[in-house]
Order: structure tokens, then sequence, then C-alpha cells
């Protein structure tokens, strides 16, 4: 590439890199009443921006209930297809209570019982029998339930309607998860509302639980429980509900949540997808129970209970005077995935931003000062060259900021140390070169040769020492959260913006003076 043209491209470069990471020092309000400015800029982290701090508890004991139904449904199957009937199933929030009626079904039944290895059965009674998971498949349904829930939320935070940045979701402790939001005062609606659907028959409903109890005067049915439908905004109790304590179907089977509107009821509604074999199955479930109520519960409360009209197989639709907010919440909440369990907020907090503002005003200081201390040192010791390298460095600097200004990354406050570390791992590359060329000078070349093979012997050394540290940024970035991600983003694009200052830009500051000058000596 003819020097001209390479000088040109390096000046295009460095103008709109100039302009992109300018933007970022432009109050928002002016920048976006300007058309000149980019929309594009750096998201500040947490650490650096305020934002909220939520602690989320999901309730793994749930887990195990609901791994006590499908077994409860896999015994049904099973002795139904082996011809036995008559065996009464309860779920309780430990055990399952197995009750066949005859000494023949409770042999049946405990037959079919000792081909599973993740239970452990004790006779209660005269046929009576209490199914319990064992020590070990407690701990993994456990760990199954808290890693899904890990992942569901991860997905709802990413979710294009909610707006929410790039955040901090992760694992904290065996069984909590924090999440981290910049930028944001209050705790959305989509962890408020944590989205644990159900779909219930109802056996009973009244207008409150003192009539609904006064219906079942020797007390509820075994393996019920009674759900209110409240109303949001006020908390008010329309209805109350006698439901089965296990549900009859799940929201973990949706496929899709879309918000509607029904210009019948003038009113919002969600409208949801089942995959196929959620179709199959509901479509089984309300066959079966046409004519009746069918309770849709999310987070222990009733949205709406709907008769059954007919069959209905893969789509529904959910009801409940939604506002635009709430139906978009709720559609993204299962759309999302319904959490395999319920959760529970356990811990709120607002960060300000003043404490961000002081981590941006010591971060930018100590990215100046080792800028400062950097150009001191290449000009003291290396002169004229010292002052190449100093441009570039200037150079590697403004492209870091464009970078990810153009990615829209998110800066932490280790983001800022990556920031720093960048400036070394620029000022390194230059001194590699230099000691090269000074080496080169040492054994009579003249200064043009010199230069050429100095950079050429420090292009692997450079190229070696980068990409080593370019691994570590990608293990960093792949399993770091949070701001070791962040820390891990820049030291990426600080890296590559480095490798490109000195290999390129000082270069050509090199070919530029003295060029093909005769000269008897170097400045450096």
């Amino acid at each position: 590439m003819r020097l001209r043209t390479k000088w040109i491209l390096i000046g295009l470069l460095a103008l709109v890199s100039g302009w992109l990471a300018a933007a970022n020092f432009i109050p928002e309000k002016q920048r976006e009443a300007s058309a000149f400015w980019p929309d594009q800029v750096m998201r500040l982290g947490l650490d650096l921006r305020g934002g909220i701090h939520i602690v989320i508890g999901p309730d793994l004991d749930v887990a195990i209930e609901q791994e006590l139904a499908a077994i409860k449904s896999q015994l049904e199957t099973r002795l139904t297809d082996d011809g036995v009937t008559g065996v009464l199933f309860v779920v309780e929030p430990r055990q399952l209570l197995v009750k066949p009626t005859t000494a023949p079904d409770h042999d049946a039944v405990q037959k079919v019982l000792d081909e599973y290895d993740t239970v452990e059965v004790a006779d209660v009674g005269d046929y009576d029998l209490a199914v319990t998971l064992t020590s070990d498949w407690v701990k993994e349904v456990r760990e199954r339930a808290m890693l899904q829930s890990l992942e569901v939320l991860r997905r709802r935070i990413d979710d294009p309607e909610t707006g929410i940045p790039e955040s901090v979701v992760t694992r904290q402790g065996d069984d909590r998860i924090l999440v981290q939001i910049p930028g944001m005062s209050r705790v959305p609606d989509i962890f408020r509302q944590t989205g644990h659907l159900e779909f219930k028959i109802v056996q009973d409903a009244a207008l409150t639980e003192e009539l609904l109890r006064a219906n079942h005067a020797s007390g509820l049915p075994e393996g019920t429980t009674i759900v209110p439908q409240t109303e949001k905004a006020t908390d008010k109790v329309l209805g109350v509900y006698l439901v089965t304590i296990a549900a009859d179907m799940r929201g973990d089977q949706l496929e899709d949540a879309r918000v509607t509107f029904d210009p019948t009821r003038n009113e919002r509604q969600v409208s949801f997808t089942w995959t196929a074999d959620g179709g199959r199955q509901f479509g089984a479930l309300t066959e079966k129970n046409i004519g009746r109520p069918l309770a849709i519960v999310i987070d222990g409360n009733v949205v709406s209970a709907p008769n059954i009209q007919s069959r209905i197989s893969r789509q529904g639709v959910i009801t409940g005077n939604f506002s635009a907010d709430e139906a978009r919440d709720l559609a993204v909440v299962l759309r999302s995935g319904a959490l395999p369990i319920p959760t529970r907020i356990e811990e709120e907090r607002t960060i300000g931003p003043a404490l961000g503002a002081d981590s941006i005003r010591s971060g930018v200081q100590a990215s100046l000062l080792g800028l400062a201390l950097g150009v001191l040192f290449l000009v003291v010791y290396y002169r004229v060259s010292g002052l190449y390298a100093s441009a570039a460095l200037a150079l590697n600097m403004i492209l870091v900021v464009a970078v990810m200004s153009i990615a829209n990354g998110t800066l932490t406050l280790p983001g800022i140390a990556g920031l720093v570390l960048t400036i070394a791992t620029a000022v390194d590359g230059n001194v590699i070169v230099f000691e090269r060329i000074r080496e080169e000078l040492r054994s009579g070349r003249t200064p043009r040769a010199a230069i050429g093979a100095g950079f050429d012997k420090a292009l692997w050394t450079i190229l070696d020492a980068n990409i080593t540290n370019m691994i570590a940024g990608v293990v960093l970035y792949a399993y770091g959260t949070g701001p070791i991600k962040g820390f891990a983003v820049t030291l990426l694009v600080g890296i590559v913006t480095s490798v490109f200052s000195v290999l390129v830009v000082t270069r050509a500051l090199y070919q530029w003076k003295p060029g093909n000058e005769p000269v008897s000596q170097l400045s450096i």
C-alpha cells in the first residue's frame, strides 16, 4: 500500500473514531437533540451508573413437589395399564401418599415402585405407602430447578421488548439468584411477576374464603388448596377457588405468547401457543373437563377462570383486564419461558449514581495519569521515536472508546482497569520495537534498514504476547459475569487496537519521517 493511501485511511479512521469517542462525553439530552452525534455510545455498568440490585429466591421445595407429582402421573398410567384401579394419590410438600384399598393393589403398587431408584418407600398404614425422594435425587432436582430458573431470568432480561440493557444475572450461593440492572430506578414488573403459570380445574368457587370453607364443613378434600383472584391495583379479592395443589398443566411447555386485542370485549389479552406435546396434553385436559371452570394461576393468583366450552389444543388466551404494560410484561414473562418453580424477591436495593460518578472520576483520572506517565517515559527515553509512540498511543485510546461505542458495550469499573492495562500493553509493544531497532543499529545497519528489521523481528514477539492475553480475555468473557465480563471486553478490544497502533500507526510515522531520506542516525 502506498504511504499516501495509508495516511488517508489512518486519517479517516482517526476522524471517525474521534467522532464516536467524543459522543460519550456529550450530555445525553444535547446528543439526542443534535443530528450530528451518533446514537450509539458506551453503556455504563451498575458500579458506574447506578441502578437496581435484586436478590431472587426460587422456591426449591416446589421443585420437589413437582417431581413427586410427575411420579404420581407415571404411577397412575402404569397401574391403569396393569388393570389396577381405585388407588388414591395425594401429593404433599415432601412426600407422595399412595393409598391402595386392597392387599393385591398394595403389592402391585410396591412392585412398580421397586423399579424406581430415585425414591424411598415406607409403609405408613394398613396399605398406605409414603414415597419420598432419595437425598441424592433431591439434590439433583433442586440443582436442575435452580439452573432452569437462572436461564429463564436471563432470557427474560434479554427479551427485546423489555428494553433492559445488558445486566448481571448470576447465581449467589446454592439457592439465590443475583440480578443487577444498571440505569434503572425501580424493579420492573417482570421480576415482581415471576410468571409461575399453572392451569388447574376448579373444584369449587365462592366470593370469599369463609364462604368457600363453609361449603366444606368437614375440611378441604385431600390434595386441594384455596387460591384467590385479586385485583392487582387494589389487592381487592374478587373471588376464591378450590383447586388441587398439583397443577393439571404448567407453563413450562409454552412455545410463544403475544399481546392481542379482543374487539368484542374491548380489552387486551395474552394469546399463548403450546408446543406440540403441550398441545396434546392441553387438548386432552380441556376435552375431559368441558363445562367446568379452568383456573389460570400465575404466581399463586387466579388471573381468570373461564368455563371450558370445547376442546382447546395448541392455542388459547389469557384475559384479565390488563393494561398495556401489564399485558406486555406478562407476554415477555411467558415467552421467555415460564419459571419452572415460583420465585420471590428477597432483597431489592437502588444504587444511586453518586458513587458511580465518583468511580468514573477516579477511573478517568487513573487512565489519564497512566497515559501521561507512559507518554513521559516514551518521550524522555526514546525522544522523537517516543513522540511517534505517544501519537499512536493516543489514537489507540480513541479507538478503544470508539469500538466500545459501536458495539454498545458496557463499561464497568474493572473495565476502566482494562483501559489502563491497554495503555501498558501499547507502551510495551512500542518498547519491544524500539529495542529491536537499537539492536539493529548497534550491529551496523543503516537507520532505514534498522527500522524495517526492528519491526519485522518484533512482529511475532508482539503477536505472541497479545495472543496469550487474548486467550485469557476470551476465557474471562466466556465464564465471567457482570464486571468480570466488562473487564474482558475492554481487554480484548484494547489488545486489537494496541497491536494496530504499534504495527501500523507507529510504522507509518517512521515511513513519513525519515522515510526514504538518507539519515546517519535515529533519535531513539
